[in-house]
């Protein structure tokens, strides 16, 4: 009996270089390859892009980008093994918001709507809707997504942006 596959996006982002993987655009790629398993099969990658840091912030400029894939994992198990893989790249959790090696975020979960008891689950992100480093992406590689409890796509959601998250596709 085949398993059942559940459709993700995660999001990929980082500002500091990790020992041994490279500078953040590397990180972000080899990442994605880090992702790329039986458990979770990567279907689609957006573009890279530029941003910076959300909230504001003296760091350096992320990285970003979004994967799309097909995992087996519950959404407990996925978001488990995506700490697990940023460990691999010397993640820390020490401070909300602090630069970082690698940022992988459980964005979107099939069309689940998740807030567990503890906070530690949230599904859609809480703050995708904010964010023009993650709605760019996502309307890039998942254009018919609609945001389980607005209704509104990843472009409605960016229109409504006030416009001054600064974001560029890597190579303009």
């Amino acid at each position: 009996m085949a398993k059942v596959m559940s459709l993700v996006a995660i999001g990929i982002g980082s500002n500091l270089p990790a020992a041994g993987k490279g500078g953040p655009l590397q990180v972000a790629r080899e990442a994605v390859a880090a992702l790329d398993t039986e458990t979770i099969r990567v279907v689609h990658r957006s573009s890279w892009y530029w941003s910076d840091p959300v909230p504001p912030a003296l760091q350096s400029l992320y990285v970003n980008g979004i994967v799309l894939a097909e995992t087996v994992f519950d959404p407990g198990t996925l978001l488990r093994r995506l700490f697990h893989i940023e460990h691999q790249f010397a993640r820390l959790r020490t401070a909300a918001n602090q630069a970082r090696t690698l940022d992988l975020d459980l964005l979107i979960y099939d069309a689940l709507v998740i807030d567990t008891v503890d906070r530690r689950l949230i599904v859609p992100h809480p703050r995708l809707h904010r964010r023009a480093f993650v709605l760019q992406p996502l309307h890039e590689v998942w254009p018919a997504w609609r945001h389980p409890v607005s209704g509104l796509s990843a472009s409605q959601l960016l229109q409504q942006l006030a416009g001054d998250q600064w974001l560029c596709r890597i190579g303009c």
